[in-house]
C-alpha cells in the first residue's frame, strides 16, 4: 500500500540550496539531520547506504531523517566501492561523514583522497569527540557528550539528578547544526577560492559553545556553576514550570517586570503584597505561592486564563499536542507529507522556501536514477 500523498504544497519551487550536490555517507545521529537540514534547504542531497540491514533496525520509509535525500547503495568494502564513492565525491561540493576518526581513510574515502579527484570539495566530519584529542578514537552517545561540554551539569532539579534533553542538546543542536553551519561556510569559501577544506564538527565543542553566555556570567558572578540556582535553569521562580491539577504543567517565562506584573495578576496574587523578586532569598517563598495557585485548576483553564496576554506564559505540549496547536497549524510549523506528521522545513524563506519534496529516501531506491543525473555509471555495476 502506498503511503504517498499529494504533492506537498511547494513543491516544484528550488530551495536556496537548489543545486548543491550534497555526499552522505550513512550513519546514524547527527550526520543524517544535517544532510536532511540541507536537503530540505534544497540541495541534491545522494546518501551512501550500505548493503544489508539499516543499523537502527525499524523501517527505513519512516525515517523522516532521510526525507528529501535520494539512496544509492554502495559496499565499501567491495573491490570497487570506494572508487565509486569518490567518483560521486568528484562531482559534488560537500560530503558528509560520521565515521569514527580513521575510519573513512582506511575506507579508501577520506579527505586526501577525495580532494584528489575534487580539490574544492567542502569534507565535513561529524563525531561526539572530534577528529583529535585523548578521546578522540572512543565509542560515546550524546549523553556522555553534554556531560563533558558541562551542559548536562546545568538542566534539572538541584535536589536532584540532571534531567535528560534526549538527544536534541548534544547530537542535533552541537552536533548537526555546527556541521551544517560549517559545511556551508567552508562553502562559500570554496566557491571564492576553488579550494574545499575538512570541516570538524565535534559534538563536544559544539555543545562547549553553546554555553557561551553563561562563562560572562561566571565571570562577572552572575552566575553560580551548580544545578537550579540560576535565572534559567528553575531556580528562579518566575522562570520555571507548574503542575497543574490535573497533572498537567505550565511553563512560566516572566522574566520582565511588566510581564511579570501581567502574571502575578492573572495568576490571582496581589503584586503589591508579594515579596520582592528581586531578592533570591525570597524565590523558595514564591514559588510556593505559585505552585500553590497552579494547583487550583487544571492545565486547559490556565491555558484559557493566560492565552492571549503577555504573561509569557504556555502549557507544556506533548509532540502530538504540539502539531495541533493554532499557533503552529496556522504558520504551517508542522505538516502532513507521505502519511507522516512532521516538521516543516525551517527556516523561512521570502523567495526560495524550503520543501518536502520527496518522502524518505528507502536505501539504494534511486541508484539508477543518481547514475544518470550525476553521471556516474560506476553506481550500477552490481546493484542491477
Amino acid at each position: 500500500m502506498s503511503h504517498h500523498s499529494p504533492d506537498p504544497p511547494g513543491r516544484g519551487v528550488a530551495g536556496p540550496l537548489d543545486g548543491v550536490r550534497v555526499v552522505e555517507l550513512a550513519g546514524i545521529g547527527p550526520g543524517p539531520f544535517a544532510a536532511m537540514l540541507l536537503a530540505d534547504l534544497g540541495a541534491d542531497v545522494v546518501r551512501v547506504d550500505r548493503p544489508g540491514p539499516s543499523p537502527l533496525g525499524g523501517d527505513p520509509a519512516h525515517d523522516v531523517t532521510n526525507r528529501n535525500k535520494r539512496s544509492v547503495l554502495v559496499d565499501l568494502k567491495s573491490p570497487g566501492g570506494p572508487e565509486t564513492v569518490r567518483a560521486l565525491a568528484a562531482r559534488a561540493e560537500i560530503l558528509v561523514e560520521g565515521y569514527r576518526p580513521g575510519v573513512a581513510e582506511r575506507l579508501g574515502v577520506g579527505p586526501e583522497e577525495c580532494a584528489a579527484v575534487n580539490p574544492a570539495l567542502v569534507y565535513g566530519r561529524m563525531t561526539g569527540w572530534g577528529q583529535r584529542g585523548p578521546l578522540a578514537p572512543r565509542a560515546g552517545h550524546d549523553i556522555g557528550y553534554i556531560a563533558t561540554a558541562g551542559a548536562l551539569s546545568m538542566i534539572g532539579a538541584p535536589d536532584g539528578p540532571p534531567a535528560l534533553p534526549v538527544n536534541l542538546l548534544g547530537d542535533y543542536a552541537g552536533g548537526s547544526l555546527y556541521l551544517a553551519t560549517g559545511v556551508l561556510a567552508a562553502l562559500l569559501t570554496a566557491r571564492a577560492t576553488g579550494r574545499g577544506q575538512v570541516v570538524d564538527a565535534a559534538i563536544v565543542d559544539g555543545t562547549a559553545h553553546l554555553t557561551t553566555m553563561f562563562w560572562g556570567m561566571l565571570a562577572e558572578g552572575t552566575w553560580q556553576d551548580t544545578r537550579g540556582r540560576n535565572l534559567l535553569d528553575g531556580g528562579c521562580p518566575y522562570y520555571g514550570v507548574y503542575e497543574t491539577a490535573d497533572g498537567g504543567w505550565m511553563a512560566v517565562g516572566a522574566l520582565e517586570p511588566q510581564f511579570y506584573t501581567v502574571f502575578v495578576s492573572l495568576l490571582g496574587l496581589d503584586g503589591e503584597e508579594l515579596p520582592d523578586r528581586t531578592d533570591p532569598g525570597n524565590w523558595p517563598g514564591l514559588r510556593d505561592r505559585f505552585a500553590t495557585r497552579f494547583k487550583a485548576a487544571g492545565r486547559e483553564e490556565w491555558t484559557a486564563v493566560f492565552e492571549g496576554t503577555d504573561a509569557c506564559v504556555a502549557p507544556v505540549l506533548s509532540l502530538r499536542e504540539a502539531a495541533g496547536h493554532p499557533h503552529l497549524t496556522g504558520r504551517g510549523t508542522y505538516t502532513e507529507a507521505y502519511g507522516t506528521t512532521q516538521p516543516a522545513p525551517a527556516p523561512r524563506f521570502s523567495r526560495t522556501p524550503g520543501t518536502l519534496r520527496l518522502p524518505p529516501a528507502v536505501p539504494g531506491a534511486h541508484t539508477p536514477d543518481v547514475a544518470r543525473d550525476w553521471d556516474v555509471p560506476e553506481l550500477l555495476k552490481g546493484h542491477r
